[in-house]
Formats: structure tokens, C-alpha cells, sequence
């Protein structure tokens, strides 16, 4: 047997988590990254942790041809070398491929559904689990004969157990595209049985967005427009399009970052107190922040939106190739890496407060944070002594990714006789405060989905709600001419189109390079 090089891991005790129900898993997509990277290096997690039932059993199916044994031996490299995963033992591994089974079988193929059913009840009647969760790890086109697939072979109404569906993003690319994937999986699915995974609402630093701000009584009293002047939301990442060239040129920043990710972390940050931290309450206060963002003119979309595509540059100090440069790429190619836009919510609490939002690829750092800038205290009593710098204005930094944490930016006096002021800040660390390994994101998510609690995925409506803001920005930008690419270099913070976007009344984005840090 080859010896396999592990990566290292944090020696830290992991979060307890309750147990899921019993259930047999099926990945279509299963030879995919995403299965690969994430799906099965989570449920090995949980399999080791013990969160998994033991009537807990995996089948993966995709189009390749390879037996079981392939399967369990391309899947045990893949979860040996994730930095995701805890402590990789042959031991424990052994223990986990013993639940893993593979099927050949085309997701456009109606012939293989009955296929698949019929390996299931033959499971059943051999002890295996009744319950059944689909996951679709596909391309987002073959979400639609997948979904279609099952309710025709009865699969979407099991008679022994539940059956629920995991749909991964996007979750159509337009308002109408979205319409009709809510049509076709209701027409099988309940809504309490379908499951739309947004992998940012799994970490534990965006769910405690909630806890940070209703249960504690000195913030909420100041989370609204009489104190906060304006909310900014980044998302940068250092890497390219990677090999995801062909999917990138359909989709772009907007769609794969903002229409998802950014709106759910806006939403959360503005949404009112739900009556319990339960699904259908949570999602209703979400669906009640995107009706209350209008949708913009073609004029309003001119004035406050911001297109970039990365050109060659460094990062980390090794030279980068622009966009039109990757594999894949068409060399005249308009598609936008980087998206910022201002956002405004018509509803009492937010009227008037702008939230720009930001996401690109190449940028100068990985990170990804929520920072609210209040507005400046209403005279100054320490005009006379100058300020060296100047005092800023009071800030709440809440950092996603990396060092995830909590920081609060206030002024303090400077030692010394004279009356000077400066800012200081108060930084939580997740990591040093509870000295615990939090679970990645998917960990979460698929436990949820096993124990059928759909909290943290997304409804329909709020789907449909969503490609309601974003829909009319990609009409604009068809209409509207694009931009000179390359715009930005890969390295920086994006283009300086972004800079202007905010910059009025003192206002700025907090520099790339200095986010994820405590200043």
C-alpha cells in the first residue's frame, strides 16, 4: 500500500455535536472536486467524531466507470492530504470506506433512476437505513433531470423513511432560471424536504452574527440608522479562476459571489430579531430584507456598481497572469472577476445607510469580513489638541475568514499631560478565546441536512427573492458598455473604479492587505 503524505492539522479538541439520523447518502457527482474537497473529508469527520448513525451508508454515482474499490481508494488519498479533515488514521479509515459504495450511472439517463431505487430497497431489506438524502455535487444545468429523475422512479416520496434533496448553488443564474428549478423540484420535493446549500451559512462566525447582535444589549440599541453610517462587506480571495475557466465565463463575480454569499451575509446583518433561531423564522426576516432592496434602473446600476477583471501581477510575491491569460478563457473576454456594489434597504432600521459590498478573485488577501462604521460623534472636544492621526470613527470589524473573530475600534486617551485621543481596538479570537477546533462549514450543513434541520439553507422564496436585486444589475451591465480590461492588477485591492464607489463623506474601504488582522 503507498504511503500517503498527510497535512498537518490544529491539535485542538473539537466542538460536540449532537448525532444524525440514520441515512443512506447518495452524491451525484461523486468523482467531482467538491465530493473530493469537501463533502467526504466532512462526513469522515463526522463519521469519526461519532455524529454519524450506524445505519449510515454512502453511495456515489457519476458517469466515470470505476469499481467500489477505485471509488474508497481515490476518496481515501483525497481525505489523507485535506486539511479539512482530524486526525487521518488507516485505522479510521478502514472503519469509513467499509460505508462507501460506487455506481456507474448518467444523471440524464431516465433509465438509471430505477436502478438506483432498486439498489436502495435492496439495501433496506439488508439493515440499511430507510432514509434517503440526495445530494446534487453536479453542474447546476443537471440539477433539473437529476430532480426529475427521482420523482419519476418514486424516489421523492419514500414510503419507509423521508427522503430530502441537497441542491448546491447557483441556484439558477437569473429571476426566470430560478422560477423554473423551484418549479421542478416542488413538483416533486416538499419545500420542508429540499435543502439549498450556501456553504458560507455553515460557519460558525456567520451564525454568530445572530448571537453577537440580539444577545447582547449593548450593540442592538445602536444597530440601525441613527448610529451607523455605513456598512461595508468584503469577500477577496488570492486565487484565479483556477480550472474553473468554463464555469467562470458563464457565471462571473456577480452571480458566483454576490447573488448568494454576500446578500446572505447583508441579510444578516440587517434582518430583524426572529422569534426563534428556527428555520421558518430565521428565513422569513432574511426574505424581508431582499423586498425591502429595491431593484435597480439601468442609470442607478451605471452609478453604483463597479466591474474589474484582473490583469498580471504579483501575489505573495510570485507573479500572476491576468484573467484572459488562464486556460479557457476567451482572449477578449468581458466576464467580471471583481463586483463591488452599493446597496440600500428602504425599511426603518436601514433608511439611508448604504452597504457596499465586494468580492473579487487575485486580490492581495484571502479574507472575508463585515465591517459597520458609526457615524462621527457630533462635535469634538479635543479640537484644540491636534490629533496625530486623527480619531476615527467607532467601528465593529466581524471577521469570517481567516482568524475569525470580533473586533471593536474606539477611542482612547494617549498617555501623557496633554488631552489626546487615538483609536484602539478590543479584538476576540474564536480561537484563543474558546481554544476548540470549530467545524468547517460542511460538517455542519450535511449534519443539519441528516438531522432535518434546515435553518441554515436557503428557501425558496428567498432564492427567488435574491435573483430579484441581482437579475436587473446583469441586464444593465448587457446594456451598458463594459469596462477596459484588465482593470486592477492581481495583487491589489481591486480597481480604483471601487475607491470612488465609496468614497464620499470620509467614507473608505478598509485596505485588503490590512483586513483579516487585528490593526
Amino acid at each position: 500500500m503507498a504511503t500517503i503524505q498527510t497535512s498537518p492539522r490544529e491539535k485542538l479538541p473539537s466542538v460536540q455535536l449532537p448525532p444524525g439520523d440514520s441515512v443512506v447518502l447518495v452524491v451525484f457527482g461523486a468523482t467531482g472536486d467538491l465530493t473530493r474537497r469537501k463533502l467526504v473529508p466532512a462526513l469522515f469527520d463526522l463519521a469519526c467524531i461519532g455524529c454519524t448513525h450506524k445505519r449510515f451508508d454512502v453511495i456515489g454515482t457519476a458517469r466515470s466507470e470505476r469499481t467500489t474499490e477505485e471509488f474508497r481508494r481515490d476518496l481515501r488519498e483525497a481525505v489523507a492530504s485535506s486539511k479539512d479533515a482530524r486526525d487521518y488514521s488507516e485505522s479510521r479509515w478502514q472503519d469509513f470506506e467499509n460505508r462507501l459504495e460506487y455506481m456507474t450511472g448518467d444523471p440524464g439517463d431516465v433509465d438509471f433512476y430505477p436502478k438506483l431505487a432498486a439498489r436502495l430497497e435492496e439495501k433496506r431489506l439488508a439493515g440499511a437505513s430507510p432514509n434517503h438524502l440526495f445530494y446534487l455535487s453536479t453542474p447546476a444545468s443537471l440539477a433539473p433531470a437529476i430532480i426529475a429523475g427521482l420523482g419519476a422512479a418514486g424516489l421523492s416520496n419514500n414510503p419507509h423513511g423521508w427522503a430530502r434533496i441537497v441542491i448546491e448553488k447557483p441556484f439558477g443564474h437569473d429571476l426566470n432560471s430560478a422560477r423554473e428549478l423551484n418549479r421542478i423540484v416542488g413538483e416533486y420535493f416538499d419545500e420542508k424536504s429540499v435543502y439549498r446549500i450556501d456553504h458560507y451559512l455553515g460557519k460558525e462566525t456567520v451564525q454568530n452574527i445572530l448571537v453577537f447582535r440580539f444577545g447582547n444589549s449593548m450593540f442592538e440599541p445602536v444597530w440601525n440608522r441613527n448610529y451607523i453610517d455605513y456598512v461595508e462587506i468584503t469577500a477577496a480571495e488570492t486565487l484565479g479562476v483556477e480550472n474553473r475557466a468554463g464555469f467562470y465565463e458563464e457565471t462571473g463575480a456577480l452571480r458566483d459571489m454576490v447573488a448568494n454569499h454576500l446578500l446572505q451575509l447583508v441579510a444578516l446583518t440587517a434582518m430583524e430579531p426572529p422569534v426563534a433561531f428556527e428555520a421558518d423564522a430565521v428565513r422569513e426576516e432574511k426574505v424581508k430584507v431582499f423586498r425591502s432592496m429595491r431593484p435597480m434602473s439601468v442609470e442607478e446600476v451605471a452609478k453604483r456598481t463597479v466591474r474589474g477583471q484582473y490583469g498580471p501581477g504579483e501575489v505573495d510575491g510570485t507573479l500572476m497572469r491576468g484573467y484572459r491569460e488562464e486556460p479557457g478563457v476567451k482572449p477578449g473576454s468581458t466576464i467580471e472577476t471583481f463586483a463591488a456594489v452599493e446597496f440600500y434597504i428602504d425599511n426603518w432600521r436601514w433608511a439611508g445607510v448604504p452597504f457596499y459590498v465586494r468580492s473579487g478573485k487575485r486580490l492581495a488577501r484571502n479574507v472575508t469580513e463585515i465591517v459597520l462604521h458609526f457615524k462621527r460623534t457630533p462635535h469634538t472636544l479635543f479640537s484644540r489638541a491636534p490629533q496625530k492621526p486623527p480619531i476615527e470613527p467607532n467601528s465593529i470589524i466581524m471577521r469570517i475568514q481567516p482568524n475569525e473573530g470580533i473586533a471593536i475600534n474606539f477611542g482612547a486617551k494617549r498617555p501623557g499631560a496633554q488631552m489626546q485621543a487615538t483609536t484602539v481596538q478590543m479584538d476576540f479570537s474564536y480561537r484563543e478565546a474558546f481554544g476548540l477546533r470549530t467545524p468547517v462549514a460542511y460538517e455542519t450543513l450535511l449534519l443539519d441536512a441528516m438531522r432535518g434541520d434546515a435553518t441554515l439553507f436557503t428557501r425558496g422564496d428567498e432564492v427567488e427573492a435574491e435573483w430579484r436585486i441581482i437579475t436587473p444589475i446583469e441586464d444593465a451591465w448587457r446594456e451598458l458598455p463594459p469596462p477596459r480590461f484588465p482593470n486592477y492588477a492581481a495583487g491589489s485591492d481591486g480597481p480604483d473604479a471601487a475607491q470612488e464607489l465609496i468614497a464620499d463623506d470620509g467614507r473608505g474601504w478598509r485596505p485588503i492587505q490590512q483586513n483579516g488582522i487585528p490593526m
